[in-house]
């Protein structure tokens, strides 16, 4: 503290001190970025870390990136240097034989992310007691990301076998700057045992805050006689705005989608390149080869030139990238939670938090559906806004059954000690504590069974199972150790160099022009032996599809919307054309009629708008689809197609006053549930409770039946 020059503790590590240093409750940490939240965990750990004392890993942090890993460790090990105490990494990317020194003398802080610790798991099963034997602490980084996952499952489940073999509990320390209801997440960092928890969260407030929301109108598409004369594209006004405001300072831009970081970061190039100026702004995703991220990413963090990332969540995380000026935001985010953590990148180091809103919109005419009449992006991008000022963000997921993740630690349990017993199994994975403890003892029998069939699992005669054919090929595979799906993917290359990867369903073919990189590309090869695409430079170009990255809008959200529909209050940080928009959204709000009654007449259809989450709108309209009805979430709206108001109000009230559905059975009605690794190996009766407990909400979606079918409608 004396070396950085610290005058005080902020209040998150002073809290965090008499938490943390008896080292016998779990500790949930909750506070913006940069409010020194890992020295709020580190600085007790690293106290009781200097008393000596024997062999083995003293203190676990895991975190969901390699770049996290990498610049945390830097950070912590800038921390312990006078304090003897060693500190290590274990991913991917880390030298091997780093890696078996510290297995021969295993010691102080291990820093890893999930799928290297399943590796561990399952490589060196036995030696995890040894390797752990002194383990004091495990740190929980970016708890958030993990929620309600298939990672976060499976993290649990590690943190809950560990405990097993060392015969101990071990404190767990969360650490997060996006979290909704603490309790919620306190709940789900130690399943079943959250009473010996204690729920720290930072008051600090009071930083400056600069915001401002603009939107840009394209015109509705009309047959012009000069086709000759290129349309100035909302993408093309936002990018001219962008290029003028944020050159000459380090900003980050979340586009939301891949494609759109690619489509934004070409733009900006272009414009440079025409002004002939360096060009400062550079695509960053998931697709983009490590080194070009890392390039990036120094890019970020050199403060002699400016640079600005046009990216999607890869830097929303907490690795440092350096003092960033302001965050650019285009169209709505996936959650309020997450324009949170992007916001929290800016105003470091005493500066303001600056944020600019973009937010693209089709202008309305006589032929406008009453949908887009509505501009709902627009309104979910203010009510976003309007949430995050007052410090509400969405709660984490109910809990889930994640049978594919129970699969993935299934055969870890078994690789890890070469077989187990199904009573045994049963106990480690799925009792008190676990993640997947809501599992019932049949529904486990059955899932052995279906694995059993699918040749994953075989028995001996004494009960023991043990991989089976199909089994060992999946645990053998380097993809197992991750429990989540990774798509089969061309590698796309220029000059011998890869620059990333695309999804191989895309649609490729030689003389393609494409956008990658934030450059443009024209495909000169394609090799499907070793899928890869070989790429030359070009002056065209359209960004590949590389995935959806839309959110799931909760009921608090879509609440928020209609309030502001039916309000009359105007953003002070919404520019001119922002103002226009929403009163024009909220004066065909009710000439719709929608202040009165939330149904509306569309053609041969009828629309519903209950205003809930997508997760309960989609519900409805499976639990109505079950009943012959073809219904359909689109956007905020529940669609019934080919329904007049009085059959739809009809169906409507049928849901209401018949048996209440029970989401296994409304999941039975759906099509393409297996979405996650493993489904295909679960059958249909489990996947059909798995995909119940993952998307279902059956009490929500009723409750907003009963709502609407309670208001008086009117034609």
């Amino acid at each position: 503290m004396w070396q950085q020059g610290w005058s005080e503790l902020h209040d998150i590590q002073d809290a965090a001190i008499p938490a943390m240093l008896g080292g016998e409750t779990d500790v949930l940490i909750g506070a913006a970025t940069a409010a020194g939240k890992t020295e709020a965990a580190f600085l007790p750990i690293c106290s009781n870390l200097a008393e000596p004392a024997g062999p083995g890993v003293r203190a676990l942090y895991v975190g969901p990136l390699k770049a996290l890993i990498n610049d945390q460790f830097r950070r912590v090990e800038e921390l312990c240097e006078t304090l003897e105490i060693p500190v290590h990494r274990w991913h991917g990317d880390v030298a091997g034989a780093r890696k078996k020194a510290l297995l021969r003398a295993p010691s102080g802080i291990l820093l890893i992310t999930p799928e290297s610790l399943e590796a561990m798991f399952v490589l060196r099963g036995t030696r995890i007691p040894a390797i752990f034997a002194g383990l004091q602490y495990v740190v929980i980084d970016e708890l958030h990301s993990f929620l309600g996952t298939e990672r976060g499952a499976q993290l649990l489940s590690q943190l809950h076998r560990l405990e097993t073999a060392l015969k101990r509990r071990v404190p767990r320390i969360g650490l997060s700057a996006t979290l909704g209801d603490m309790s919620l997440a306190a709940a789900q960092l130690r399943p079943d045992h959250s009473d010996r928890m204690t729920v720290l969260e930072s008051q600090a407030t009071g930083q400056e805050l600069r915001l401002q929301l603009r939107s840009y109108v394209d015109q509705p598409p009309v047959m012009t006689l000069d086709e000759d004369t290129p349309s100035v594209t909302s993408v093309r006004r936002i990018a001219d705005h962008m290029f003028t405001t944020l050159r000459g300072r380090t900003n980050l831009v979340f586009a939301n989608a891949r494609s759109r970081v690619e489509l934004y970061s070409s733009e900006l190039a272009d414009r440079s390149a025409q002004a002939r100026v360096p060009n400062e702004f550079h695509a960053h995703h998931g697709n983009l080869a490590k080194e070009l991220r890392e390039d990036v990413e120094a890019m970020l963090k050199d403060p002699t030139r400016p640079a600005t990332a046009v990216c999607t969540t890869t830097l929303e995380m907490g690795i440092d990238i350096g003092a960033i000026a302001e965050v650019a935001q285009i169209g709505p985010p996936p959650s309020v939670a997450a324009l949170r953590q992007r916001l929290g990148r800016s105003g470091r180091r005493d500066e303001p938090a600056v944020l600019r809103a973009y937010c693209a919109t089709v202008g309305t005419d006589a032929r406008t559906t009453p949908l887009d009449r509505l501009h709902l992006p627009l309104v979910q991008m203010i009510a976003s806004i309007e949430l995050l000022l007052e410090r509400w963000c969405e709660p984490p997921d109910p809990a889930q059954l994640h049978l594919s993740t129970l699969v993935q630690q299934l055969l870890s349990l078994i690789a890890q000690h070469g077989g187990a017993q199904p009573v045994q199994a049963y106990r480690v994975l799925c009792g008190r504590g676990s993640p997947f403890s809501a599992v019932t003892s049949e529904q486990f029998t059955q899932l052995l069974r279906a694995l059993g069939a699918h040749d994953v699992l075989t028995q001996t005669g004494d009960g023991t199972l043990l991989l089976g054919g199909r089994g060992e090929v999946t645990v053998n595979h380097y993809s197992f150790y991750a429990a989540f799906q990774t798509p089969e993917e061309y590698r796309l290359v220029h000059s011998g160099r890869q620059l990333g990867t695309m999804p191989v369903d895309f649609p490729l073919y030689e003389g393609l022009l494409l956008l990658f990189a934030g450059r443009r590309w024209r495909v000169l090869a394609i090799n499907d032996d070793d899928k890869s695409v070989q790429l030359v430079p070009a002056h065209g170009g359209t960004p590949p599809y590389l995935g959806d990255a839309a959110g799931s809008v909760h009921t608090g959200v879509r609440t928020r919307m209609r309030a502001l529909l039916e309000g009359d209050r105007t953003p002070v940080y919404a520019d001119a054309q922002t103002r226009a928009l929403l009163e024009q959204a909220r004066r065909d709000y009710a000439a719709l009629g929608l202040d009165e009654s939330p149904i509306i007449v569309e053609g041969s259809d009828t629309l519903f708008f209950p205003w809930i989450g997508n997760r309960q709108l989609h519900t409805l309209a499976a639990i109505l689809s079950a009943t012959g009805v073809d219904a359909a979430a689109e956007g905020a709206a529940l669609r019934l197609v080919g329904c007049g108001w009085a059959v739809a109000v009809k169906a409507l009230s049928a849901v209401v006053q018949g048996p209440v559905p029970l989401p296994v059975e409304v999941a039975r009605k759906v099509g393409n549930k297996a979405t996650q690794k493993f489904d295909h190996w679960l059958g249909e009766e489990l996947l059909c409770e798995q995909y119940a407990s993952a998307s279902l909400d059956c009490d929500g979606a009723l409750h907003a039946a009963e709502s609407l079918v309670g208001q008086e409608f009117r034609e």
